[in-house]
């Protein structure tokens, strides 16, 4: 193109933006991003707001692990939750009577567990703990008591359920009821000071002391970055008011699930070497926990309480090729018989609830009341049907479920 052509009128230059104008231009988007999160945040802070510091309600024994502060009453709230009050006897256990006694001429069950059987942002009347002794006494005929030794956080792990099984045999069960969930299995092995000791605040302070002493170092830089990332999903009420309604949707939610990262590697056909690793420390505990049992002459009983994207793949009978809702389940029931104890299966109970994640808080992940009735039903149909053969479901007894 000529000279000539290039300046006539018909044609225009294309102008170039000032470098002023670029620098607005970032600031007004950034401005845009943070008004959004800041709004983000303040909505997500009301509708959601929480109080989930557990540090008052938890105690660190170096010999038994991770237990309730004896006698404390806390009051906590969880995001999409009421306030809920934990009244802890003076055993540290949230078992609605005190520890050491038993009512005499009752089938008494010690149950043993993660947050899903203490109950985690239930009032208690309202946790299958609570329900499932009326309904087995009901269906029985007989007197059947529960003695709730369940924790939270890493207080109801494998690991910390073996360092205190005494406890759990020193309150007189007829029979032991260990309640897994997929959370404790993956931290089979873990201790709340561990999970400490990778807090964001710890570990840029590791990083501060070796500066100052002449050794920077970067090597906890991607741990930090983990922690962080988890930090922020995990407390941020901006995120949580977005999760709360975007995993309202079944199908979305389980596409999440199963990016989430190895601890949604459970929900694979074959484990993979994340979960072959968790699967053997499991057994170890379970070997041990099975075999103090045995020794004691009391029946050990497992069951495997499901996840929300366990329940969502469940309920919609269909799921990615490579992935099995049922899978953890199987393997956790080969590991419990190879070592005496009994499993039971409340997984297929699901398939004929619709949309059954909707008893699940949707961030959370924790069971609604709602979804504690119906485990303790689902616990009562199998305790009953032979698993426990001193709880026989007396002869023409209503069926679990049809309560009037």
């Amino acid at each position: 193109m000529s000279l000539a052509a290039a300046e006539s009128p018909g044609i225009e230059k294309e102008k170039e933006v000032p470098g002023r104008d670029w620098v607005l231009l970032t600031l007004l988007g950034v401005l845009t991003i943070a008004t959004l999160t800041a709004s983000l945040n303040i909505i997500g802070g009301r509708l959601f707001a929480k109080n989930l510091s557990i540090g008052d309600c938890i105690a660190i024994d170096p010999v038994t692990g991770e237990h309730g502060v004896p006698n404390k009453v806390c009051t906590k709230k969880t995001p999409e939750g009421q306030p809920v009050e934990y009244r802890l006897n003076h055993c540290g256990d949230r078992a609605g009577m005190e520890c050491g006694t038993k009512t005499p001429g009752a089938f008494r069950i010690v149950m043993a567990g993660p947050s899903y059987a203490f109950g985690w942002g239930i009032p208690r009347q309202q946790t299958f703990a609570a329900l499932l002794p009326a309904e087995l006494s009901r269906l029985t005929g007989r007197t059947v008591e529960l003695y709730n030794t369940s924790q939270i956080g890493e207080g109801g792990v494998p690991r910390s359920i073996d360092l205190r099984f005494n406890d759990v045999l020193a309150e007189h069960p007829d029979a032991i009821l260990w309640v897994l969930d997929p959370w404790g299995i993956d931290k089979a092995d873990r201790t709340l000071r561990a999970w400490e000791e990778h807090s964001p605040l710890r570990i840029v302070g590791q990083m501060v002391k070796q500066a100052l002493k002449g050794k920077p170092s970067f090597k906890e830089m991607p741990t930090l970055q983990t922690s962080v990332q988890d930090k922020w999903l995990t407390w941020n009420p901006g995120v949580i008011l977005m999760e709360h309604y975007l995993f309202q949707s079944q199908s979305e939610y389980v596409r999440q699930s199963l990016v989430k990262g190895p601890e949604s590697g459970f929900l694979k056909a074959e484990p993979d070497a994340y979960w072959q690793y968790r699967l053997k420390k499991f057994d170890a505990y379970a070997a041990d926990i099975e075999g103090r049992a045995k020794a004691a002459g009391v029946p050990i009983v497992v069951v495997l309480v499901p996840n929300r994207a366990q329940v969502a793949m469940i309920s919609m009978s269909d799921w990615p090729s490579g992935y099995d809702p049922y899978a953890l389940g199987k393997q956790l029931r080969a590991i419990v018989t190879s070592h005496g104890g009994t499993y039971i299966d409340i997984l297929q109970d699901f398939r004929a609830i619709p949309n059954a994640e909707k008893h699940y808080y949707p961030t959370d992940d924790h069971p609604d009341p709602s979804a504690h009735a119906m485990i303790a039903d689902m616990l009562a149909k199998e305790l009953t049907g032979g698993a426990v053969p001193a709880l026989r479901a007396a002869p023409m007894t209503q069926p679990a479920g049809q309560r009037r």
